[in-house]
């Protein structure tokens, strides 16, 4: 999308808003994921300071960068103080849970818990956990091994989670298909596991995020908007991330999809960007190897999604690349992109998607 057509389109706010609150339909509550935001260095409180100045309902504090993030003395301060500034809801989680080697279980399971324990002192109602990141990081075992350890491990918190009053919510991440995870999530127990839904994952499995919000839809506890552009290349598509409502992704009928299959979830806008296209080489025989699952219907409709996008056109520092400090050089650029694609996306998300009900009484 080039500028002046998303300019143009937050211009026609008064048929944006119709068209979002046209019958009973109540506005979605939103907020942002502060994972986005990490170059800033935050800790929970500026966090908390800077989405209640955006006049969101929620937080997701994700990967948290606070020197007391697993001090249990500091989640009530922070619960407590995230309430003061009119946050409605908090909702936070921790890391990849499928342990490298067999051995490993007994930890990945100690760790979890641990996070369910931050959850609740956060009065989070759920905590976010991913399987294991990317294809590329699965454990060396096969796919459905994987799986089956995932199980194991959730079923090995479930007391402590449901003690606790906190749900597991697994990010459908880069790693496998959407049906995949409903298949892990129902297996363990949809009493205590749900789906932290993403729309912005998907794209690095081939699967159209509508595909996504069908599949889990009916699983999440949370939804989290991320946009990306999709298009075609010569080793297959390529794909990048990009400020919401900047891609191909529509995210209206999203939305829309989201109102009709998914139980009552809070949305949060999640625009991760300055990072470069990614190749997905599909089309070469040794993209396809036996984590490789994509379904025909899934893979051609994701295709057809490709065969309608183009790249990024407008600016972007590319220079946020995981695993990777930036130079000194980009810091303040990065800094300054993440606020602005986030107050890009944000913006967005209200006026055109209708999205949030705090930001309406102003």
């Amino acid at each position: 999308m080039h500028r002046r057509d998303f300019l143009a389109t937050l211009a026609g706010t008064a048929t944006a808003f119709a068209a979002a609150d046209s019958g009973s339909a109540k506005p979605i509550p939103i907020g942002l994921n502060t994972y986005c935001l990490r170059a800033m260095r935050w800790p929970d409180r500026e966090l908390i300071d800077y989405t209640a100045g955006l006049k969101l309902d929620a937080i997701f504090l994700q990967d948290s960068l606070d020197p007391g993030v697993m001090d249990p003395a500091h989640w009530p301060k922070i619960r407590e103080y995230a309430k003061s500034k009119g946050l409605e809801r908090l909702e936070t989680g921790g890391p990849a849970i499928l342990p490298k080697t067999l051995d490993g279980f007994d930890k990945s399971v100690q760790a979890l818990s641990q996070h369910i324990d931050r959850a609740k002192g956060l009065g989070s109602p759920i905590v976010r956990c991913l399987l294991a990141g990317e294809r590329a990081t699965l454990p060396p075992y096969p796919l459905e091994q994987n799986l089956e350890t995932a199980v194991k491990i959730l079923r090995a918190v479930r007391s402590r989670a449901m003690d606790a009053g906190v749900k597991v919510a697994i990010e459908n991440h880069k790693d496998i298909q959407a049906f995949e995870t409903k298949r892990v999530i129902q297996t363990a127990g949809t009493d205590f596991v749900g789906s932290y839904l993403d729309t912005g994952n998907p794209v690095f499995v081939m699967e159209d995020p509508l595909t996504t919000v069908e599949e889990l839809g009916p699983l999440a506890v949370c939804v989290h908007l991320r946009d990306s552009v999709i298009y075609e290349h010569p080793r297959g598509v390529a794909v990048q991330w990009v400020p919401l409502g900047e891609g191909v992704v529509d995210f209206k009928r999203i939305v829309a999809k989201v109102r009709e299959v998914c139980p009552p979830v809070y949305i949060y806008v999640k625009p991760i960007t300055g990072r470069p296209p990614a190749v997905l080489p599909y089309l070469e025989d040794s993209f396809w190897g036996p984590n490789n699952s994509a379904r025909a219907h899934d893979l051609s409709r994701f295709i057809a999604l490709a065969k309608k996008g183009r790249p990024y056109e407008l600016p972007m520092v590319i220079e946020d690349l995981p695993g990777r400090k930036p130079p000194e050089a980009f810091v303040a650029a990065i800094q300054y992109q993440q606020r602005e694609h986030m107050e890009r996306s944000v913006e967005y998300a209200k006026k055109v998607l209708g999205l949030g009900v705090r930001w309406r009484a102003s």
